[in-house]
């Protein structure tokens, strides 16, 4: 018996826990007799009374001082739980044991029938946790007949999985005085359970079969008006086909509330949340190394570039739950870097931070922060990374890309730091845009860097991890926040081409599986190789603009248009997370997979570097692209002045 389990309670006893402690008491002082007479019928009178009385004393005392360590008085009744079977379990088992050593100290066991104490423990577990789960289903049983003027009002709703989430609403429902919502039916992910029930409430269908579900309430009272999704982590595919069901048959879809969701405290009323694009695109949850990446983190001096991004903002907050030594937030923007130094002082004031206003593309102000801070690891998120405006400005591009890359590791390196984890894109592969070849500079750099510093086998090299992954659904500059301002304002949503597709991943869940990569990458021998995040299936730009209009309440083509402007420069319909020449290999991580390297030496990158430093420097364009041509012959884009605009030509006309 762990004894350990139990713990002394801190608090006196509740009035109406000195009733329940008179309960158990009075059934383990019964409990000695009753087990005598079912072992021994009438035989037990033959027994010494003086040494019954004795040990059934005894035994109530050893059991009151039990219960009362184990705190058997401090539960509810009327939430009576396994829980609660298994401390009264754990509590009956001590207290029978104690009995039986002591019994066999004092008369041996002679002429004392063994198979009592088993008796004993059985009956006592049933006559402690009988009454409690008796009272538990009277008062579920009255609060779950709702009269019929009280079902009338409520709304009739079908639920998304048949789980433990949909239980604990039903449950819910069935405990609040006036529940807005009545559960008609189960949908659930899996066949096998259809025609059972939970709570009373029968599995009507599968989440496939939306339609199938609601034709048999059709006519009813019962005929749902409103889908709910139970289950947080429900596949994005299945949100999605709900979706388009629920819109077909006229239904609202709503999902359950998250904890996370209750921010300004839990009200007595229990509201459904509208779904939001994130559940449409949401994917089974990866099981992390949270273990591997608490070791990484934990007691470190961090430092993240680019701190005030989309990405680097949530790396900062992640990074800050594992308890740094200090983390320091670099980036060139003073409203973003203000922004995240604020939030983190009020969510981790005792974490010591400081926030740096500095350039990646300054070499020197680099070595001189990084000399400064010492950081012993170093995310870099730093980046342009908007596809037509980095086109646009093809210098700024590439210089802050590539060229700051290589100056952060520089830096990361000459300052011993354990590692630097650079966050690259899946517009690398196969590059089209200055955007993804700049990104793929970045990564030649980053693996060059790595193979370097393991070859000189230093005691204390930098590992140079690389992380590739693709779009961040709501990131600064991407389609969801600007779908949401063109339904703001009424439409249309503009798609650049009815084809086109995009691997998508939530902000939080690339940032986790960032810092398992990089846990993963650190202790890695795998030298040079980029680390790429499972993206699932792409999702076509059009379907999602339909949903979100959908979600809105409104209906695509017809309430808000949908108007495709054709592909811009730089931009692909396709993305791809693998180069041809790059052989995926699984790593022990789930949704973690393993590049295959192309590699550079790191004395071609470094010269090839200070040629393309100068074109940038220059806005030589034209020595830019021959430097990118030899480094990454894969690219398809153009490096050059782009063409005078229609205006600009009317201007030098005139």
């Amino acid at each position: 018996m762990d004894l350990a389990l139990f713990k002394l309670p801190t608090r006196r006893i509740p009035p109406r826990g000195w009733i329940v402690y008179g309960h158990d008491i009075f059934m383990a002082g019964l409990s000695f007799p009753l087990a005598l007479y079912l072992r021994l019928g009438d035989a037990m009178w033959a027994q010494p009374a003086d040494v019954m009385l004795i040990a059934g004393g005894f035994f109530t005392l050893a059991a009151a001082v039990v219960f009362y360590v184990a705190g058997l008085y401090r539960g509810v009744w009327r939430y009576a739980s396994i829980n609660d079977l298994l401390t009264i379990t754990k509590a009956v088992s001590l207290a029978v044991l104690i009995f039986l050593l002591a019994m066999f100290i004092w008369v041996r066991l002679e002429d004392f029938p063994r198979s009592v104490f088993a008796i004993q423990w059985i009956l006592l577990i049933g006559m402690l946790g009988g009454p409690r789960f008796v009272h538990r289903i009277l008062k579920d049983r009255a609060a779950s007949v709702p009269s019929q003027d009280a079902t009338e009002g409520r709304i009739p709703v079908l639920l998304a999985g048949a789980g433990d989430e949909a239980e604990l609403f039903i449950r819910a429902l069935d405990a609040t005085d006036q529940p807005e919502y009545r559960v008609v039916g189960l949908l659930s992910e899996r066949p096998g359970r259809v025609g059972q029930y939970i709570r009373g409430v029968e599995v009507v269908d599968t989440v496939h079969d939306l339609a199938a579900a609601t034709a048999r309430f059709a006519g009813t009272p019962d005929q749902p008006r409103r889908v709910v999704l139970t289950r947080p982590s429900m596949d994005g595919e299945i949100v999605r086909g709900l979706l388009s069901d629920a819109d077909r048959l006229g239904l609202g879809l709503a999902r359950l509330p998250k904890m996370t969701d209750f921010k300004d405290g839990i009200t007595d009323k229990l509201d459904l949340r509208p779904v939001a694009v994130e559940d449409l695109l949401g994917r089974p949850q990866t099981p992390l190394d949270r273990a591997a990446m608490a070791a990484l983190i934990e007691g470190k001096r961090v430092l993240i570039t680019g701190a005030g991004g989309s990405i680097g903002s949530e790396l900062a907050r992640q990074v800050c739950q594992f308890g740094p030594k200090s983390i320091v937030l670099l980036d060139l923007s003073e409203f973003a870097l203000y922004e995240i130094d604020m939030e983190l002082s009020r969510s981790f004031p005792a974490i010591p931070r400081r926030a740096v206003m500095a350039d990646v593309r300054n070499a020197e102000q680099m070595a001189r922060v990084f000399a400064d801070i010492a950081p012993e690891l170093v995310f870099h998120a730093a980046a342009r990374k908007h596809v037509p405006l980095v086109e646009d400005n093809m210098a700024e591009g590439l210089d802050t890309n590539a060229i700051g890359t290589l100056c952060v590791a520089r830096a990361a390196r000459d300052a011993g730091a354990t590692a630097m984890v650079m966050i690259s894109t899946d517009k690398a592969v196969n590059p089209t845009s200055v955007m993804g070849v700049s990104k793929r500079l970045a990564e030649i750099v980053c693996q060059a860097m790595d193979v370097e510093s393991r070859r000189k086998a230093q005691e204390k090299s930098t590992r140079f991890v690389t992380v590739r992954f693709g779009n961040v659904l709501g990131s600064t500059g991407s389609v969801v926040p600007l779908f949401q301002k063109q339904l703001a304002a009424g439409g249309p949503l503009t798609v650049t081409d009815p084809e086109m597709t995009r691997y998508f991943m939530t902000i939080r869940e690339a940032v986790e599986l960032v810092l398992s990569a990089s846990a993963l990458g650190v202790k890695s021998d795998a030298d040079g190789r980029i680390f790429v995040l499972d993206m699932g299936k792409p999702v076509k730009i059009v379907d999602l603009a339909r949903q979100m209009v959908r979600l809105a309440g409104l209906v695509p083509d017809q309430d808000v248009k949908i108007e495709f402007t054709g592909i811009r420069p730089g931009e692909k319909l396709f993305e791809e997370i693998f180069h041809g020449d790059e052989a995926p290999v699984p790593t022990v991580q789930p949704g973690v997979l393993l590049a295959t390297p192309r590699l550079v030496t790191l004395d071609e990158v470094e010269a090839a570097f200070r040629r393309l430093s100068d074109a940038c420097h220059k806005g030589d364009l034209a020595a830019a692209a021959a430097v990118v041509d030899a480094l990454v012959p894969e690219f398809s884009g153009t490096i050059a002045a782009p063409p005078p605009s229609p205006q600009e030509k009317r201007v030098e006309q005139a």
